[in-house]
C-alpha cells in the first residue's frame, strides 16, 4: 500500500489557511455583529395606529408613511440599526437598542409634532411644510440668554405678506400664535387666559418682517427647546400612535444575559466536541474543524444581511451547530455501518456518504420550511430566531456536508486509513468477515 502523502499535506494546508483566516478576522467579525436590545439594553414599544382625523383610513400607505416619520425621529436620537416593523393591519413595533434616555426617546417617537402658526382666530398662516429641511434649531437668545427655538422658512416673501397684514391689526389681534399639535376644539381665546396655555408662544407683530428667520420664545428650558427642535425637524406623524405594549432592558442586564447565554452555549458546544472525538475518533476531529468554520461563516453571512443578533438568535445559532453535528453523525454512522459489513474504508466512505445525503437533505428541508413559516408569520423575536436558523441550515450544507466530506476524503483517498477502522471508532471484532 502506497500512501499518497500529497493529499495529507493538502489537508494540513487547508486547515492552516482556515485557522489563520478565522484567527485574523474573528475580532472584526464579532465587533460588526449588531446586538439586539435584549443583549445591549434599550427598549421595545408596540404602537396601535389610529386615524388622526375623522374619515382618514389606516391603510398600507398610511403605515409606510408613519414608519418613515418614525425613522426620521429615530435618526434625531442617534440610534444605530433601529428595527421598525409593521405588524398586522394597524400596528407598528419599534426596537431601539443602546438607548440611554428611554423616556425621552419614547416622547420623541410618539409626539405628533405638527407645527402650525395661526392668528388669534385660529386660522392657519404657516405650517411645518413651510420650514426648510432641518430648519429648527435650539439656541439661546443673544440678548436675554434664554433658551429659544429658531425656525428657517422656505419663503421670506410669504412671511412678509403675513406679517404685513398682522401689523395692520389692532393690538391684541396682531399675534403670531405658534401651536404644536393643534387639535380640533383648541382655541387661542380659551388658552390665552390659562396659566399654562397649550400654544408655544404668541408674538406681537408691529411691522413687516421680510425674513426667513423666526424665533419661538417662551418659558422654555434647554431640554425643552432641544426636544421641540428635534420634533419639528423629524416632521409630523400622519396618524396617532397609542402605546399598547413596551419593555425595556438595562445595559447591565443585557450584558449579563449575553454572557450567561454565551457561556451556556460554549459549555454545550464543548460537550458536543468531546462526544464527537470520543465516539467517532478521527471523523470527530474533522467535525470539530468544519463546525468551527461553520460558526464563523454563519456570523459573516449574518453581518452581511445587516441582521440584529438577539437572545433567540444565539439560541438558533447553537441549535444550528447541533443540526450541523447531526449531519456529521448521520454520515459517520453510515460509514461505520458499511465498514462493519466488511467493505474497505474507501468503499464504505463513498457508499455511506451517498446514502446519508438523502436523509440529511430531507431533514434540513423540513426544518427550512418551518423556519420560513416562523419568519413570515412571527413577530420580531421569532423572526430573529428564524433568520439565524435559515442561515445555519444553508451554511451547514457547505461545511457539515461538503466540507466534512472534502477533508475526510483527502485522508481516505490517501489510503492512510486503509486497515485502520479504529480511527472511525470501529473495533476489528465488529467487522463481518467477507
Amino acid at each position: 500500500m502506497k500512501i499518497k502523502k500529497g493529499r495529507i499535506a493538502l489537508f494540513f494546508a487547508i486547515v492552516a489557511v482556515l485557522a489563520a483566516g478565522i484567527s485574523y478576522f474573528a475580532r472584526p467579525v464579532l465587533q460588526d455583529v449588531n446586538l439586539g436590545l435584549d443583549l445591549q439594553g434599550g427598549f421595545e414599544v408596540l404602537y396601535e395606529v389610529e386615524a388622526m382625523h375623522e374619515g382618514d383610513v389606516i391603510d398600507e400607505e398610511a403605515l409606510l408613511s408613519t414608519t418613515t416619520a418614525i425613522n426620521e425621529r429615530v435618526n434625531t436620537i442617534g440610534v444605530s440599526e433601529p428595527t421598525i416593523q409593521i405588524e398586522g393591519d394597524n400596528r407598528i413595533r419599534v426596537q431601539l437598542a443602546g438607548v440611554d434616555d428611554q423616556e425621552s426617546a419614547r416622547d420623541i417617537l410618539s409626539t405628533g409634532g405638527e407645527l402650525t402658526i395661526r392668528d388669534v382666530e385660529d386660522n392657519i398662516l404657516l405650517d411645518g411644510s413651510d420650514l426648510t429641511q432641518n430648519g429648527a434649531n435650539a439656541t439661546l437668545n443673544a440678548d436675554t440668554n434664554q433658551p429659544i427655538v429658531t425656525l428657517t422658512l422656505e419663503d421670506a416673501d410669504q412671511f412678509g405678506d403675513i406679517t404685513r397684514e398682522l401689523a395692520q391689526q389692532p393690538q391684541g389681534e396682531n399675534l403670531l400664535v405658534m401651536w404644536l399639535d393643534f387639535e380640533e376644539g383648541d382655541s387661542y381665546e380659551e388658552e390665552a387666559v390659562k396659566a399654562d396655555p397649550k400654544f408655544l408662544s404668541a408674538a406681537s407683530v408691529n411691522q413687516t418682517l421680510q425674513t426667513r428667520n423666526v424665533q419661538i420664545e417662551g418659558q422654555f428650558t434647554t431640554e425643552e427647546t432641544r426636544f421641540l427642535a428635534e420634533i419639528l425637524n423629524a416632521g409630523a406623524l400622519p396618524v396617532e400612535l397609542n402605546e399598547i405594549y413596551s419593555t425595556s432592558v438595562g445595559a447591565s442586564l443585557g450584558e449579563q444575559s449575553m454572557n450567561q447565554t454565551i457561556n451556556a452555549g460554549l459549555i454545550g458546544v464543548a460537550l458536543i466536541f468531546a462526544y464527537m472525538v470520543l465516539y467517532y475518533r478521527f471523523p470527530g476531529v474533522i467535525a470539530i474543524i468544519t463546525l468551527s468554520v461553520y460558526t464563523f461563516l454563519v456570523l459573516i453571512v449574518f453581518n452581511a444581511l445587516n441582521a440584529v443578533l438577539t437572545l433567540p438568535g444565539i439560541a438558533a445559532l447553537i441549535l444550528g451547530i447541533g443540526m450541523a453535528v447531526d449531519a456529521n453523525i448521520i454520515t459517520y454512522e453510515r460509514v461505520r455501518e458499511e465498514i462493519k459489513t466488511g467493505k474497505s474504508i474507501m468503499s464504505a466512505f463513498r457508499v455511506g456518504g451517498r446514502r446519508s445525503f438523502a436523509t440529511i437533505f430531507d431533514a434540513n428541508i423540513t426544518t427550512l420550511i418551518a423556519a420560513g413559516v416562523m419568519f413570515y408569520f412571527g413577530t420580531s423575536s421569532v423572526q430573529g430566531f428564524a433568520v439565524m436558523l435559515i442561515i445555519s441550515i444553508l451554511v451547514s450544507f457547505l461545511t457539515a456536508v461538503w466540507g466534512s466530506r472534502l477533508l475526510l476524503g483527502l485522508w481516505v483517498n490517501s489510503k492512510f486509513l486503509n486497515k485502520r477502522p479504529g480511527w472511525f471508532g470501529v473495533k476489528r471484532g465488529e467487522i463481518d468477515e467477507v
